[in-house]
């Protein structure tokens, strides 16, 4: 065994004998009473789950999809926005070991056709307002359960609804007692999620049980989360950042999540008081959003931010911590730390347990202040997502002869080793004989204060 094998395997040691359902079911043990999930919803009273009741709520799911035929290594649709059905129905799939493929809700009927075609979902559950896009775009499926809301807001029509399209209500999926679990396997697949797609059709990014454990450990020691610290998500839970970043991350810690609908600027600040919140997950149109709102003597600690930005930990009060990292990392790739926040616009350094390299486009390695393809190394199914599901040449494209992976993203780095983020390679336009990032001319426009946002694609 060479070097190299040596290393992945320390990292494979690293999450036997744990999965997801081990990772809850450790928490429902130790403080089945801490509350580990806040729904709050714009329309109706909010609900709250301990970490034993949440534990029960998705072995009760999966003993629902079970009994109804759903076996161990099925693919399941989540088609939902965010709502404590969604969080439910995910842990459900994986004390079952059926793979949550959780869709992004703005699809169009072509997507979704696409995605049953890739992972041969066995049933979707979704909400009242795309069930009949479910049931026109997907043919295939056993069964589909819809909510009897849409994340919180009443539907008079929903029983015709679900009746108009021979689906079953989701309150009456789940089994009258917790399905058994079996030993904890971090080889077994979890979930997946399909890139975006932007120059080729998307692809569907496979994790393992041992990815989402890595996910949600590594984003906690990023953030250095306790069990006494509390999140507000309301970026969507189809997406990695709330999945991994946000829910994963607290309840690998033993924490508490706050969850909404969607983003509201109104209710910012309101959510961060009234439940003492100590950090989130943030995007520029966010902050944008509540700028000029008034600042409350608020408990945060932390915005993980796609960039360290100091003017707007002086407008807010909050340290902006920058990183990097995308569906097939689970986790962030590069990451600056809490006490050492770095120059501003950093993304921070690489991460722990992961190498990374800036090549030139004919392969070699970039100096400093020098742009260059960002390439990632780490252990597949571990680190690193297992792979591109029932795609082997996208496989075999992404990955080269030393395992590193083409990220598809330009960054840069600075004398000191600072890295920062400049642009995705295909927006890289060639102007001349001169390559130039979309991003540098969107940059200067806004300079000009004549326009609000602005987008620059090539002709």
């Amino acid at each position: 065994m060479d070097l190299r094998e040596h290393i992945d395997q320390s990292y494979r040691a690293s999450v036997a004998g744990m999965d997801i359902p081990w990772m809850l079911g450790q928490w429902a043990e130790k403080q089945p009473e801490k509350i580990c999930l806040i729904w709050r919803p714009f329309t109706g009273e909010q609900q709250s789950w301990t970490y034993r009741e949440l534990f029960d709520a998705a072995r009760r799911l999966a003993a629902g999809l079970k009994n109804r035929g759903v076996n161990t290594g099925d693919f399941v649709f989540i088609h939902m926005d965010n709502s404590p059905e969604f969080i439910i129905s995910w842990y459900g799939c994986a004390m079952l070991g059926a793979v949550a493929v959780s869709t992004n809700t703005r699809c169009v009927a072509r997507d979704l056709s696409y995605f049953e075609e890739v992972v041969e979902p066995v049933c979707a559950l979704t909400q009242p307002k795309y069930a009949e896009l479910i049931r026109a775009s997907c043919s295939h499926l056993k069964f589909i359960a819809v909510t009897d809301t849409d994340s919180g807001e009443p539907r008079e029509d929903v029983d015709e609804s679900i009746s108009s399209i021979d689906a079953i209500p989701f309150d009456e999926l789940p089994g009258n007692k917790p399905i058994d679990l079996s030993r904890p396997d971090p080889a077994r697949n979890l979930s997946v999620q399909f890139t975006s797609g932007t120059t080729s059709r998307p692809k569907a990014v496979l994790w393992t049980h041992g990815n989402g454990i890595w996910a949600g450990k590594t984003s906690a020691q990023h953030y250095r989360l306790r069990e006494d610290d509390i999140t507000l998500i309301y970026m969507p839970l189809f997406h990695t950042n709330a999945q991994g970043y946000s829910t994963l991350s607290t309840h690998w810690s033993g924490g508490t999540i706050v969850v909404q609908p969607k983003f509201s600027a109104s209710r910012y600040w309101q959510m961060i008081m009234e439940h003492d919140v100590t950090w989130a997950s943030m995007i520029p149109f966010a902050i944008k959003a509540i700028a000029g709102q008034p600042v409350p003597d608020h408990k945060m600690r932390l915005w993980s931010l796609g960039a360290r930005v100091p003017e707007m930990e002086a407008m807010f009060g909050v340290p902006t911590l920058g990183l990097w990292g995308m569906t097939e990392t689970l986790t962030q790739g590069t990451v600056a730390d809490p006490d050492h926040l770095g120059p501003p616009g950093t993304i921070g350094r690489a991460a722990p347990g992961y190498e990374i390299e800036l090549r030139t486009p004919d392969g070699s390695l970039c100096g400093p202040g020098e742009q260059g393809h960002l390439y990632i190394r780490g252990v597949r199914g571990v680190s690193l997502f297992k792979e591109y599901y029932r795609n082997p040449e996208a496989n075999e494209s992404s990955f080269d002869e030393n395992g590193f992976f083409d990220t598809g993203d330009i960054v840069r780095s600075d004398e000191d080793g600072w890295l920062y983020f400049c642009d995705r390679d295909k927006d890289m336009l060639k102007v001349g004989v001169e390559n130039v990032a979309a991003s540098e001319i969107e940059t200067v426009i806004m300079q000009t204060g004549l326009v609000g946002e602005c987008a620059v694609v090539g002709q």
